[in-house]
Formats: structure tokens, sequence, C-alpha cells
């Protein structure tokens, strides 16, 4: 490399190729072909056939036909006599590309459209005080547009519970988008029946409820990826005290992940917020008042008493 740039220098400075060949000991014909080059030479290996290249297509074939097929399935139906390990390797490279479009990838969702919401259970016990250790929910929230995320453990899958979670989490976007979308969780309700109390909430937040019908994976496929972005790269090597150590470890870990490119959207969480919240209605100016009488029992051996009142919010 050095001697290309210095051939090239030598001879715009008027330096015979025959003695610059002398000088570098090397060929004439090396000295021409480096001076008429403009980039450096590059050593190109050529690519030779390997053992796979005979059963590449009809490896191609079985994944178009079924992208998730194993491999040592696969491995047996080409008579494959080599190397499982090696075959794998292969096999994962191709695989992607017969894997058919994810349809949540389809969807152009505009700002402020929707926030999509969803219950995730991490798989590990959570201790709480006296009582024996338990699996706890976590309400997820994500909007759609700039994939901003918010997430909280909550005592339980009650509607009180959900609804106080929801606009805990509303809180952190500030702003309220225009459709909430559930997957006909019963705390919320199914099919077109809502549960008590969920219509005066979304009515005074001034958003609409979508309860999404069965097998409609594309419609919540976004806040359910984030589940699985939860559980691989949240969870693993970590020990909680507590639902609050968790909900602490967890807000730290998120506003670490939302400066992340996301990469169906080529932008990071934080750099489509703004315009995300632009688009949303602005939150209620009052808290509120979820009207149950009763006490909602929280982890670590306290209570918080939830007031009266007709869903109700006060003027400004």
């Amino acid at each position: 490399m050095e001697d290309s740039a210095l051939i090239r220098r030598l001879v715009k400075d008027g330096v015979p190729k025959s003695r610059i060949a002398c000088d570098l000991g090397i060929s004439r014909t090396t000295v021409v072909k480096a001076a008429a080059s403009t980039t450096p030479p590059k050593y190109e290996r050529k690519q030779q056939a390997t053992a796979f290249a005979p059963y590449e297509d009809a490896v191609r074939c079985l994944l178009k036909e079924t992208p998730t097929i194993p491999s040592t399935v696969i491995a047996e139906r080409i008579g494959w006599t080599g190397s499982v390990r090696w075959l794998r390797e292969h096999v994962a490279k191709i695989r992607p590309e017969m894997r058919p479009a994810d349809p949540a990838d389809r969807i152009t969702w505009l700002p402020g459209d929707a926030a999509q919401c969803d219950l995730w259970f991490p798989p590990q016990k959570i201790p709480l005080g006296q009582d024996p250790a338990s699996l706890m929910p976590v309400l997820v929230m994500t909007l759609a547009h700039s994939r901003f995320m918010a997430a909280r453990m909550i005592p339980s899958r009650h509607t009180e519970d959900l609804l106080l979670g929801m606009w805990d989490l509303l809180q952190q976007f500030e702003r309220v988008p225009r459709r909430l979308i559930w997957d006909n969780e019963t705390g919320i309700g199914r099919g077109g029946k809502r549960a008590v109390g969920v219509e005066q909430f979304m009515g005074s937040l001034g958003t609409k409820l979508v309860l999404l019908p069965p097998r409609d994976p594309e419609s919540k496929g976004i806040v359910e990826r984030r589940n699985d972005f939860y559980e691989r790269s949240f969870m693993p090597g970590r020990q909680f005290e507590s639902p609050q150590d968790f909900n602490e470890q967890l807000s730290t870990w998120i506003r670490q992940a939302k400066t992340r490119t996301v990469r169906t959207i080529r932008r990071s969480p934080m750099e489509l917020l703004d315009t995300d919240r632009e688009a949303m209605r602005p939150l209620p100016p009052a808290v509120f008042d979820l009207g149950w009488h009763h006490q909602v029992r929280l982890p670590r051996d306290y209570y918080v008493r939830v007031a009266t009142c007709d869903y109700s919010v006060a003027a400004e």
C-alpha cells in the first residue's frame, strides 16, 4: 500500500518509471499499473466452492416452505453427512432471507395515534416481605410511532390496578395518545364488553380504547416485541429485593434503552418523542379518583387506600 502511494507521487514528480522500478526493486509493469491506479492495490481471494454449495438450493427450498425448520431436520432431509454445527452456521445465514416480513412492521403508525398496552410477567419471583415470593405482573406501554417505552410492576391484574397503572405511565408520556390498544385483558374488557369503570376512565382521558380481535398480531406486535426485549436484555443477571426495587432498576434501564436506535425505524425513541407528543392530547388537569371503597394490597406489607369519586376531572 505504501509503495503504491510512493510510486504515484514519484511519477507525478517526473521520475522515470524505469528508475522507480530499479530503486524499489520491482518490475516496470508494476510501476505502470500503480501509476494508472487511483486506489491502493487490494488482495482479493477467489471464492472457492464449499461442501455446502451442492446442498444450498435444497436448503433454500426447505426454508422457503418452513422458515422455522430445525437444522437437524434439514440435515436429515438433504442427506447431510458432515458436521451439523457447520451446517447450522450456513443455515443461520440463509434463514433470515426466508422468513416472512413481520406484519407489525408493515403498519405505518402516525405521531400521537396509539399506545400499545400489555401485561408482561417476568420469569422471576419477587419477594413480598412476609408473604411468599410471587410472579408479579408488569404493565407495559409503548408509543407506536416513536417506540417510547414505559413500564411498571403493579400489584394485580384487577381493573383498579390496571387503570391506576395506566394513569401512572401516561404521566411519563406527559400526554395522551388518541388510542390505547389492548388485547382482550379481562381487567380491561373482552370483545365488545368493557370492565366496570373503564369507559369512564377513557372518557375522562379523552382517548379511545381499542380491544383487538383474536389472532391480530400486527396490531400489538410492537409492545410484544418490547416484552421480549425486557426479558432478554433487562432480566439476565439481576436480583430484586422487592417490587419497588424492581421498578427502580427497570426505570433506570429504560432510560438507557430509549436512547438506542430501533432497527425498524432507524431512529431512537427519544429522537421521535417530541413529534409523538405534539400530536397527542394534553393530560387531564387533575389526578383521577377511581371510586372504589377498598384497599389495594401492595407488596412489602403496606396499603394504599383508593379514594372515592365519579371519574370526574376538576376544571382548570
